[in-house]
């Protein structure tokens, strides 16, 4: 049970928050050096002056209003194209592709595909794992979730590994190419991680296989391109292992993650019922360990309050997002990561001692306003 409990992390919907207004602006006030003339009041050429001053800033107003007006009327019509340019491609895949995606709802890894399809307003449906006994992916010698079966056509192609999957669908929307030939792109091989243990490693699973002049039109420079891929590894190496140890961290979260895993997934009655305590059980102890592996700090919270403040340093004032106006697979990936802790305590504390906050709704906000 603890085993198959490793995967789920909770989640729900459960939070609403108010944004505080901007500061109230100033009034310049003008200083008395500014008037002259004799004591009975300005004389006619500082009344000349003045009025010349007067009219240099009304028509230095005006012209700032206006070139304002225009920049946000192109910034409008331009948000406009790319939605109905992104829509368009959509229309046109959707029509093309048949999605089934395997999961654990609770699990960050299958959180991060569904952020992914449902930004691109990519149709998909959902089967359910049970993670005790994964009847429903049977037929894979990959045991893991998510797998995402893609029917293109007569072809059908599993796709295993969240990244995989997002690096693969993103190069078939970008590219065009056929989807059979894109996962040729991404090998598995075998490896031995840090406790000896024998895992499946994807290579290139971070990297977008495009030519020169797509990857020109999506990233505009290499550094963008760089800067994506090594905060998609952020990610899965880092922000993921920090879930566990912060959802499990006392007796009483980890019953309360285990309540929303029962009620979300796909679990038997007595299956549930053993799940709900025994499995809260193990993973309390289990996220002990975990603390250890990861060198985490005593109050693992901390470690999380770090993570999320580095994210939002990393994206930065000057943009809403790290793909700039839209979210791109770095922004996609951190938001389903933390998607999975919404309504547990350890969501509440992070949106309260940390700047993530409007970061996360705009992404938010971004996959819902996603055409479909």
């Amino acid at each position: 049970m603890a085993q198959a409990a490793r995967a789920l992390w909770p989640g729900g919907r459960a939070l609403a928050w108010r944004l505080g207004g901007s500061p109230a602006s100033r009034l310049p006030v003008q200083s008395r050096a500014g008037f002259a003339g004799a004591a009975g009041g300005p004389g006619p050429a500082a009344l000349a002056r003045k009025g010349s001053r007067r009219l240099l800033g009304t028509a230095a107003l005006a012209l700032g209003g206006a070139v304002g007006l225009y920049y946000t009327a192109r910034w409008h019509l331009r948000a406009q194209d790319l939605r109905a340019e992104r829509s368009a491609t959509q229309l046109s895949l959707s029509d093309r592709l048949q999605l089934t995606l395997y999961q654990y709802k609770t699990c960050p890894f299958c959180s991060k595909v569904r952020a992914f399809l449902d930004f691109h307003a990519l149709p998909y449906q959902v089967v359910e794992v049970n993670p005790v006994r994964r009847a429903e992916i049977k037929f894979s010698s990959y045991r893991k979730v998510p797998i995402l079966l893609a029917q293109e056509g007569e072809s059908l192609q599993q796709l295993n590994d969240s990244s995989v999957i997002i690096s693969a669908l993103k190069t078939y929307l970008v590219s065009g190419q056929p989807l059979e030939v894109i996962i040729t792109y991404y090998p598995s091989m075998k490896a031995v991680n840090d406790q000896g243990k024998e895992v499946t490693e994807f290579c290139n699973k971070y990297w977008l296989m495009l030519d020169e002049k797509e990857a020109q039109r999506m990233y505009g420079g290499k550094e963008a391109r760089t800067e994506e891929m090594k905060w998609r590894q952020w990610a899965d190496d880092w922000l993921v292992h920090l879930i566990s140890p912060n959802v499990y961290r006392t007796p009483t979260e980890a019953l309360a993650s285990f309540d929303y895993i029962v009620r979300e997934g796909k679990f038997g009655a007595v299956e549930g019922a053993v799940a709900k305590y025994l499995g809260a059980a193990a993973m309390f102890l289990i996220s002990k360990r975990l603390k250890s592996r990861h060198h985490l700090q005593d109050d693992v919270r901390e470690d999380l309050y770090e993570a999320a403040d580095k994210w939002v340093a990393a994206v930065g004032k000057d943009r809403p997002f790290m793909g700039g106006q839209q979210p791109n697979l770095a922004d996609l990936a951190v938001y389903g990561v933390l998607r999975v802790m919404e309504g547990l305590e350890a969501f509440d504390d992070l949106m309260r001692h940390t700047r993530i906050q409007p970061w996360y709704l705009r992404v938010e906000k971004a996959i819902a306003e996603a055409p479909q």
